[in-house]
């Protein structure tokens, strides 16, 4: 169903996302072999978390549009990419960050954009050494990868997994992050729960795109560009606290 009929439908369905749980733990966040802003390799530490198991699809989206009446972004009704399982695309990090307050509020959630270091950690599942989520094979190794995103993303969750139940993680489009972007914030990041610099010009993001050459980036792979931007490959997933492992603290 085209997401413009569902937004005028009113885009009834249940609006909870499919949460993974991802146990607190630390890694080596960024690559020495990668681009200079991925570098210094440096330990992080980050609290326990959820994350969504997929982006934040066309018919998630509509339910925003319909309820705050907000402005559908560029691209909505596009034939590339209006499959209502598809993730939205053309939403800049405000809307985005707007979709998150949303589905607070109806949720009774604290729901937000993943940190850079909660997102890299997530992205490389149960191999944190290695450069891909599936390990160190590059992408043209996976099956029918030459035959993929053509002329758009896919709808989400196409693909296999990553070790903690994620999909997408570094392929389909971009995905905002909450931090402010800066290149040399490696060099100054805290160890535990870095949530990138106080300010800034460009809003962080990671994960491949649709439209590259190549398609798939490395879970180390940094990008950002100004937070009002609306591009055809980005997009978002939600995070939110753990609640289960706050409650046992308690």
């Amino acid at each position: 169903m085209n997401p413009a009929l569902l937004l005028r439908r009113g885009g009834s369905q249940n609006l909870s996302p499919a949460l993974v749980s991802i146990l607190s733990g630390s890694f080596l966040m960024g690559s020495d072999s990668g681009q200079d802003n991925e570098k210094p390799v440096h330990r992080v530490c980050v609290d326990a978390f959820q994350l969504a198991a997929c982006q934040v699809t066309n018919s998630e989206y509509a339910c925003f549009l319909g309820e705050t009446r907000s402005a559908p972004p560029p691209f909505w009704n596009g034939p590339h990419f209006n499959d209502t399982q598809q993730p939205v695309v053309g939403v800049s990090w405000f809307e985005a960050v707007r979709y998150c307050e949303w589905l607070r509020s109806w949720a009774d959630r604290h729901f937000r954009l993943p940190t850079e270091a909660e997102w890299e950690y997530a992205a490389r599942g149960d191999l944190a050494a290695a450069l891909f989520p599936w390990g160190d094979a590059p992408p043209e190794s996976l099956p029918d990868y030459a035959e993929r995103w053509k002329t758009g993303p896919e709808p989400v969750g196409s693909g296999e997994a990553n070790g903690f139940g994620l999909f997408n993680m570094c392929d389909n489009v971009h995905e905002w992050c909450s931090d402010w972007f800066d290149p040399g914030y490696y060099a100054v990041s805290p160890e535990r729960n870095p949530r990138g610099p106080a300010t800034g010009g460009r809003r962080s993001s990671r994960g491949g795109s649709w439209r590259h050459h190549i398609k798939i980036s490395r879970c180390a792979t940094r990008s950002s560009i100004p937070p009002d931007f609306h591009y055809a490959d980005y997009g978002f997933r939600v995070a939110c606290a753990d609640v289960s492992e706050a409650v046992a603290r308690l």
